[in-house]
Parts: structure tokens; sequence; C-alpha cells
């Protein structure tokens, strides 16, 4: 239930606290008084979009905090968690919405939330009706829900649904299999070429860098030649070399030794040297003697060179890109080459999940089927009550040609008030006042099933006459029997049957129009009546008391 409503600064209202209770509430008050305003507040906790304009005038901000109370919340604290937000672990939950001049914010249990998530919430935790809010009552997706709530095929309805959801997605995978076809020949052959070519060149990417490096030596292999040659000639190579010269240094260092042993420390880096020079010496001979200059080893590379870069240029631009796009070719071709094998894969699949998805259907069409004519009856047995005396209302399943979401078929709610006159849809009901009874009536019939905490009708008895009125006002203390209820009205007849009366009015206070709402019992609660009567005197006393009994 909502134990708590909580208004700072909207429209005319300064500052209200309301705390309700459970069963049939009641407010009235006269036109323009602020009854509107209670509505406006409870939609802004729905996550309804707010306009600056409900800011009161020369305030900043305004704020609605709404507190639920509720007993049993698995749906709601699924939607909070799968939010991000704290579960309702006490039961309570609080929802405050601030509107601002520059900015809006709304909180879940003083926790930033968005609107998309009110509006989640929203939709189990308020049921809200008012003389033009029965579009939930006309959508035909809505009526299916309903029926299934009735006929307590939920879960056969969720178990539909999922197997729908595979044949749908088995379909699809299929359909485009089947348009994603190869376009003809020439594709099927560049495909193979593609594949042949990179297959043919083997390519690595760890062969690069040490491709590069053999080529770069051979292409300068002559040059290489004369400059190694040229060190060799200085080292070792003709007269008068440098190991001849360090071996001269080398004999006179150890005849210095020989006379001065002080200067051992001095010479002993010439031995170092002499081993150095040797073996600089004997790596450039090995490096001429490995260094090739045949032509045809330099055209082998330079031909591998120019292959991997024909293959970057076309799949790359890297070798890795390169082998990726070879898989990815193996695996078209793979796709194209059995294709009638994955074709009947996917056919069998189809197949299957049609199989389930009937099975399922029918499963839930039996129920619906079964309970379409006790739904319609009940309804109209609540319709006569609210003064459709003759008339008569169906529970229409209308077979789709496949599957669809909602199952095998669908719903359409057919009314029909005169004797004699066709059935029409009740989208095709142009009476307000007929509307509302309806729907009033379809409350009435799945209160049991109805789960959401509170429900709010909002002048939904206008255009009907003071008797209806009064079935109308013991319907919706059924309701509330199993509900709370909220009943916004004009009619004394609906105030008088609430287990509890609460009176919007306007007062002036500093030269400024204030609306407040206050509780009315015993002799208050007379005098509105008497109010909402019209008129004076003691014949109307007498009728606002025996509206009371």
């Amino acid at each position: 239930m909502l134990s708590l409503l909580k208004i700072n600064n909207l429209a005319l209202v300064d500052q209200l606290v309301w705390q309700l209770d459970t069963g049939l509430v009641g407010v009235t008050g006269e036109t323009g008084a602020g009854k509107s305003v209670i509505v406006g507040a409870l939609k802004l906790v729905l996550g309804e979009r707010a306009e600056k304009s409900l800011i009161r005038t020369g305030e900043e901000t305004c704020t609605v905090e709404a507190v639920f109370d509720l007993a049993d919340a698995p749906v709601v604290n699924s939607i909070l968690e799968d939010s991000g937000l704290d579960a309702c672990d006490d039961g309570q939950l609080i929802v405050k919405r601030v509107i601002g001049l520059t900015s809006n914010k709304q909180f879940i249990n003083n926790s930033p939330a968005t609107l998309a998530v009110l509006k989640s919430l929203g939709a189990y935790l308020v049921d809200l009706h008012g003389p033009h809010d029965h579009q939930g009552l006309l959508s035909t997706e809505r009526q299916l829900s309903m029926l299934d709530a009735y006929a307590g095929a939920t879960e056969l309805g969720r178990d539909f649904r999922k197997a729908w959801r595979h044949w749908r997605s088995a379909s699809d995978s299929l359909h485009n299999f089947q348009t994603a076809g190869v376009e003809g020949e020439r594709e099927l052959e560049l495909l193979r070429h593609q594949l042949h070519e990179i297959d043919a060149a083997k390519p690595n990417p760890d062969e690069e860098e040490e491709l590069e490096t053999h080529y770069q030596r051979a292409s300068n292999s002559s040059r290489l030649v004369e400059l190694a040659t040229g060190a060799t000639n200085l080292l070792s190579a003709g007269e008068d070399t440098l190991m001849d010269r360090f071996g001269q240094l080398q004999k006179l260092c150890r005849d210095l030794e020989k006379l001065d042993p002080g200067l051992r420390e001095t010479l002993e880096g010439v031995d170092r040297a002499v081993m150095e020079l040797q073996e600089i010496d004997s790596g450039l001979i090995d490096y001429l003697d490995d260094l090739s200059t045949d032509p045809a080893e330099l055209a082998a590379l330079e031909e591998r060179i120019n292959t991997l870069e024909t293959l970057k240029r076309k799949y790359g631009p890297g070798l890795d890109d390169v082998l990726v796009h070879r898989n990815e070719i193996a695996d078209r071709l793979d796709s194209v080459e059995n294709r009638a094998e994955r074709l009947q894969e996917l056919e069998n699949e189809v197949a299957a999940a049609r199989k389930l998805a009937d099975a399922a259907g029918s499963k839930l069409s039996e129920k619906r089927r079964k309970a379409a004519p006790k739904l319609a009856k009940e309804i109209a047995r609540h319709l006569k009550e609210l003064g459709f005396k003759q008339a008569a209302f169906e529970v229409r399943l209308l077979p789709h040609r496949e599957p669809e979401a909602g199952g095998l078929e669908g719903v359409e709610f057919e009314f029909g008030p005169n004797p004699g006159e066709p059935m029409k849809p009740l989208r095709q009901i142009a009476s307000s006042g007929e509307i509302s009874r309806v729907m009033l009536s379809v409350k009435s019939a799945l209160a049991d099933q109805d789960a959401t905490p509170l429900m709010v009708f909002d002048e939904i008895d206008a255009n009907v006459g003071g008797e209806i009125a009064r079935a109308v006002g013991e319907k919706m203390a059924r309701l509330g029997e199993r509900h709370q209820v909220v009943a916004i009205t004009h009619f004394p007849q609906v105030a008088a049957v609430a287990a509890h009366h609460f009176v919007v009015s306007k007062e002036v206070r500093d030269g400024r129009t204030c609306s407040q709402l206050v509780q009315v019992q015993d002799e208050d609660r007379i005098v509105e009546l008497v109010r909402m009567l019209g008129g004076g005197g003691k014949q109307a006393r007498a009728m606002a008391e025996s509206l009371l009994v």
C-alpha cells in the first residue's frame, strides 16, 4: 500500500503530508480546489516527465515523495537489482522526485535513479485510471495478459514466449543463410583463388624481419666484400700489416718487462689488444667465406619479399591480417561447399523449434479457451451491477496464421451495451461513462489475480447517474477489500462508501492561494456530503446521513 505521500511547492500545494490507510480512500472537493494535484503527484512518482510550470510560483523546486509498504516484493526487488539499486529488505520503498528550474532528480530509497526505473516500478505499484486513461484496457496485448492472469496461465505464457523466441531465432538463422548464398560461380572461383594464393605463399609473420636482414645483406654484397677485404688486408694480408706491427710491439713490451717487472701492469693491455685483433681478423675472414654474391639468391629474396608485400596489399595490412583473412575464406568456402548439408541442419532446427513452440502454445491456448467464457460471464455480472442490465460481453479468441509473441491467438474484448445491437471491440466505444464502468467491471473480475497494490480512480464516475454512482462506489469499496483504492470523485454516493474520506479545499494565506487536504469524519463528513448533494436544509442532511448507513 501507499502509506505516505508528501508534496512540497507543487502547483497550489505549498506543503502536504498525506498518510493513507488500507481500503477505499475517497477524495472530494470543489472543482479547482486541487484534487488534480494528487493525481499529478502520483504520476510524477510513476516516472512521468515533469514540466517547470508545476513548480509553485516564487519557488525554485518542488518535491514529491511517496512511501510504499510492500508485504511481498519479488518483482520490485528484481527491477531494483537489475538497475544496480538495493532491494527493499524491510519491505519499504521510498520514491522521491525533485523538480527544479534548471534540473530534475529522482531517488529510490535515497539512491539516484532514472525515470526509466521509476516507470518500470510504477507499472507494478500503481494502477491509475482517469476519464481518458483507458489505453491499457483498450490494448489487445493488455487484454491478453488479463485473460492469462484470470486463467492462471501466466507461467505457461512465459514458457511459450521462451519457445517462440527460440523458434524465431532459428528461423532468422535459416533466412539469413538462404539470402546470403553465393552469387554464382564467379564468387566461388574468387574464394578458391584467394585461398590458393595465400596457402601457396605460406606466409609467416615471424619471417619478415629475418628476410629483410638477408635481403639488405645480399643487395649490398659487393660493397660488403670490398669493405671486409680491406679490413683483413690491413690486419693480416700483405706486408707491414697491423698484426706484424703489433707483433713487434708485443716483443718490445716483453723485453721491457724482463728488465723492469714494474711495467707489467702498464703493458699487460698489449697482449689483450693482440688477441682481440686476431679475433676480429678471424671473424672477418669467416664473414667473407659466408657472404654470398650469388645474383640468383638476391633474386629469390626479392621475389619472396614482393610476394609477401602483394599479400599484404590485398589482404593486409599485416601478415597476421592476411592469415585471418585466409581463415575467413576457408570458413566461407566450407559453408558454401557444404551448403546443402548446413541448409538441412538449419531446416531441422527450425522444425524442431516450431514443434516445441506449437506444443507450448497448445497448452496455453487450452487454458485460454476454458477461461475466456468464464471471464466474460464474470465481467458481464459486474456490468449488470453497474447499470448495464442487458449488456453482453465476450472475450473472443482470434487465431493467428503463425505463432506470435503472445501465443497462437490474440484476444479481443467485445461489448454490447444494448440488446439487438452488434458487439463491438472496446476500442470502438465512444462514451467515457460506458468505458469507465467497463474498466471497473474488468478490474473487479480480476481483483484476485491483480497484484497491483494501489488503484487510483480519478473521476471515472463522471457522466453516470446517481443510482449508478452508488453502484460504482460499492464496486470500488469491494475492490478496496483486496487492494488499496483511491477514488477522486464528485459523487456523494461514492464518497459515502469510502472507508476513509478526505476533502481538498482552497484557502488564502498571506495573500497566496493554497490547497489543503484534511480527513473528515462524523459531522464534518456529513457537511461535505451535504455540499456535494448541492443544497442545505434538513432534506439534504437526511439524504447525506442515509448514504452513510
